[in-house]
């Protein structure tokens, strides 16, 4: 399974999204780091809440204002909806190669793209956090999955092993 083929796939900004929520998220994007963009995307959210481009920028959102727990939870959203979509089991822990394949063969490379990357953004906020085994697991399950290594965790991984045996591990990596 090549997870860069996106022939014959729409990717999650191309689902329709309501002229509503489309309007607040650009009246989010012209207020990015003002008080009202939160609000603006909230609002965004009340609209179309299974979105995948109004989580993206929530997540996003978050993510730059350093505000990790709710990036998180937000990446886990986006993979509940795209895992929904595409019958995956309920948790990311259940993922073994042979639903990816099953999901696969229904020629939704894009959507279990972004599942896969949404996983991956969990686990860079995780490491931000400075939790790093459960970062590790994720991207590890990742790793299994990918085994061309297209979503880049194993370097992530790679990473995480370089600096476990440092002393002040866990700091050094959330840096």
């Amino acid at each position: 399974m090549d997870l860069l083929d996106f022939t014959d796939c729409n990717l999650y900004f191309e689902d329709p999204l309501p002229a509503a929520a489309e309007a607040l998220l650009e009246e989010a994007a012209a207020a990015y780091g003002e008080p009202t963009a939160e609000a603006a995307l909230r609002r965004a959210y009340a609209i179309a809440p299974r979105n995948l481009t109004v989580l993206v920028g929530l997540y996003r959102f978050y993510f730059y204002q350093h505000r990790m727990d709710a990036a998180l939870d937000v990446a886990e959203q986006a993979m509940a909806v795209s895992g929904a979509t595409l019958g995956l089991p309920g948790h990311w822990k259940h993922l073994t190669a042979e639903c990816v394949a099953h999901a696969a063969a229904d020629g939704r490379f894009a959507l279990l793209r972004f599942y896969l990357l949404a996983l991956k953004a969990a686990a860079i906020v995780l490491l931000r956090q400075r939790r790093i085994a459960e970062a590790r697991e994720r991207l590890e399950c990742i790793a299994a999955l990918d085994s061309k290594d297209h979503l880049d965790s194993a370097k992530l991984l790679a990473l995480i092993r370089e600096f476990h045996d440092l002393p002040d591990s866990e700091t050094a990596l959330a840096a």
